[in-house]
């Protein structure tokens, strides 16, 4: 089930971004993630439109779109990768959204390949000063095709 973030979930939600996005970026020190964890739970996330996908009365994955076209987060925990659970999340925010646009780490290969996989398209380069590692904007527009 799809259905939006209720405030006191947050916890659930750092938790599940943190471990997947330390899994999801071995090419970046884990340190980096944890010293970002206050951003994204004061700023990023309350900032965003955040969708929770919930299995047996537990959060599982959940979509965050900032500024009504940027998707911040997309992050799905590890033991239900590959379970369609990323797909349910980026098609009820296309539901909602007649174009989107994301920053993704060139070498996340599997994000890189998901995202292409819904539709996204890669604009332009990127360099993150904070990482020291490139990444591509992606954007996705209703009805275009590749």
């Amino acid at each position: 089930m799809i259905r939006r973030m209720q405030s006191d979930e947050m916890d659930e939600l750092i938790d599940i971004w943190l471990a997947s996005t330390i899994q999801a970026h071995p090419f970046i020190r884990e340190r980096y993630w944890h010293e970002s964890e206050s951003i994204v739970r004061n700023v990023y996330i309350p900032q965003s439109m955040t969708w929770v996908y919930v299995e047996n009365d537990k959060i599982v994955g959940f979509i965050s779109v900032l500024d009504s076209h940027f998707i911040g987060a997309l992050f799905v925990s590890e033991p239900f990768i590959g379970k369609g659970i990323g797909q349910a999340l980026m098609a009820h925010v296309k539901t909602h959204f007649s174009a989107l646009s994301l920053e993704v780490y060139q070498m996340n290969h599997r994000a890189v390949h998901f995202y292409h996989h819904q539709g996204f398209r890669i604009e332009e380069s990127a360099w993150q000063n904070e990482t020291h590692h490139p990444t591509w904007i992606m954007s996705w527009q209703e009805g275009e095709t590749l």
